[in-house]
Order: C-alpha cells, then sequence, then structure tokens
C-alpha cells in the first residue's frame, strides 16, 4: 500500500512517536507549523471516519483522549484543539483516517479555527436536509 500513515505504522518511515499501543499510534506532524502538532491514527487502513468501523473509532477517540489529557495534566497545556477533515471535498490530504491534536495555551496566538464566508442557505432548510429521522 503507499499509504504514508502505514508506511510509519510499519516503520518505513521514521516517526517521532509521542504514544503508541496495539490499535493507535500519535506522531509529531513534520509541518512545524505550530508547537506541538501530534497526529493520531489508527493503525489498521481506513480511509476516513466515513468508513471507519465502530471499534477503531473508538480506539482512536480513546488515544486522542489520553494523549490530551497528558497534554494538559503533565505538560503544562491547558487545551487542545482536535481537528480533522473526512474526504478530499472537506479538505483531507492523507488518505488514512486521522486527527490533528494541538495543544493550546491562553496567549499562545495560535488560531486553529477556520474563517467561514457565511451561510449560504437557510438554516431551516439545512436543518430539514440534515436531521435524522
Amino acid at each position: 500500500m503507499d499509504c504514508v500513515f502505514c508506511k510509519i505504522v510499519n516503520g518505513d518511515i521514521p516517526s517521532l512517536k509521542v504514544y503508541e499501543d496495539e490499535h493507535t499510534l500519535v506522531f509529531m506532524d513534520i509541518a512545524r507549523d505550530v508547537d506541538g502538532h501530534m497526529i493520531a491514527i489508527p493503525k489498521r487502513h481506513v480511509k476516513n471516519i466515513l468508513d471507519c468501523d465502530e471499534a477503531t473509532l473508538i480506539h482512536l477517540i480513546t488515544t486522542v483522549k489520553l494523549v490530551a489529557n497528558y497534554c494538559v495534566e503533565k505538560c503544562g497545556y491547558e487545551g487542545v484543539n482536535l481537528l480533522n477533515a473526512s474526504d478530499e471535498s472537506a479538505g483531507q490530504s492523507v488518505p488514512h483516517f486521522h486527527i490533528h491534536i494541538i495543544p493550546r495555551t491562553k496567549n499562545d496566538q495560535v488560531d486553529a479555527w477556520p474563517k467561514f464566508d457565511g451561510a449560504l442557505n437557510k438554516i431551516e432548510e439545512i436543518y430539514e436536509k440534515i436531521k435524522i429521522k
């Protein structure tokens, strides 16, 4: 498989492993865009949350919580941003399910929240489309 994250899991590409267990891996993001930026992945290849089985999702979110709590309880951070894009239409650039973990402090000057241009449709119309019936 030609997946960069699978190559990291297999040890074909070196990484700075923050946490690893039987099902998941968390490693430092090499983008160097913000201090502490980590990526959490399931070791089993799934493209994104849309095709992820429940057990894999539970393992991954449990790991994300463990790492997030560690950052706050042991490393001096006050919170975290969790970011995910599922599918190319949402901006997913690596086709292996992953969650970005960005540890935060109150005055770190990081703006990790997306800037939106405004809704195009009435909220009631979108609500009718997406509500689960």
